[in-house]
């Protein structure tokens, strides 16, 4: 089966500047050595983890959304981040899919992070978004998505089972220093309950708030075994993931079988 290579891209982020934030980004982009099939980057990579809606927000045709295609086209990758795009009269944390031929899907944050007000500055989407590529399915989560485990949990048909739901759980975040404990424990959490490969891509450094990141980006494997974990600094890692291991891991170990049917309405 074909393996599926991604690189994360762990940063600092200038706060409240999407042309210095952009101008960064396509820096890395550029400089990345290895060919990867994935790009993800941080949770509102244009600006930080800001509430200035209002101020910042882009539709679905603006610079970040231009530059993400042009991105994508140029290195041959999709593209994985979130930023702040307005749609009608909501203002949304949105995370944006984007392929090299210029295709896209979204997800809108469903867990508001109400401890910061977020909730009180942006709608809060009401379905997932499973992406595929190269025969793999990725399921598209947002930071604080990461505490509520039954958004994330592997749905199965009710008769015959036949397989996992998707084979990839992806968070981008802005997730504090100060709670990097959680962080850490639940990603590795998530990649065991659903017998998955989880990426976890945060960003690094001090925001507009006086906030400290920490980064602890990380990658973790089906058993619960850590791939790739940075913190504090900078890092560009490229990583490629086999799917025979994950299949196999799957066969040996077929507790997803024995899971709870439900459905999220």
């Amino acid at each position: 089966m074909d393996a599926l290579t991604f690189t994360l891209i762990q940063t600092q982020l200038v706060w409240e500047d999407k042309k210095k934030n952009l101008a960064m980004l396509s820096e890395k982009i550029a400089g990345i050595k290895k060919a990867s099939q994935v790009i993800i980057l941080p949770e509102m990579f244009t600006t930080g983890f800001s509430m200035n809606a209002q101020t910042l927000a882009e539709t679905m045709d603006g610079i970040t959304m231009q530059w993400m295609t042009s991105m994508a086209k140029e290195s041959r990758s999709a593209i994985v981040g979130s930023f702040i795009v307005k749609e009608l009269n909501s203002f949304y944390n949105r995370l944006v899919w984007m392929l090299p031929n210029g295709q896209f899907g979204y997800y809108d944050k469903r867990h508001l992070f109400a401890y910061g007000g977020e909730h009180q500055h942006y709608a809060s989407g009401n379905k997932r978004f499973i992406a595929a590529a190269n025969g793999w399915k990725l399921n598209l989560q947002i930071c604080y998505d990461l505490r509520f485990p039954v958004w994330a949990r592997q749905q199965t048909p009710a008769q015959g089972k036949i397989a996992p739901e998707y084979d990839v759980l992806v968070y981008v975040a802005n997730w504090p220093e100060r709670r990097s404990l959680a962080w850490k424990t639940l990603l590795t959490a998530r990649a065991i309950e659903n017998q998955c490969y989880v990426i976890g891509v945060n960003r690094v450094g001090e925001d507009g708030n006086g906030v400290y990141h920490s980064g602890n980006s990380m990658v973790i494997d089906p058993l619960g075994k850590i791939l790739y974990h940075c913190a504090d600094v900078e890092d560009c890692f490229t990583i490629k993931l086999d799917k025979n291991e994950l299949v196999e891991t799957r066969e040996k170990f077929p507790f997803w079988k024995d899971g709870d049917y439900f459905s999220i309405i």
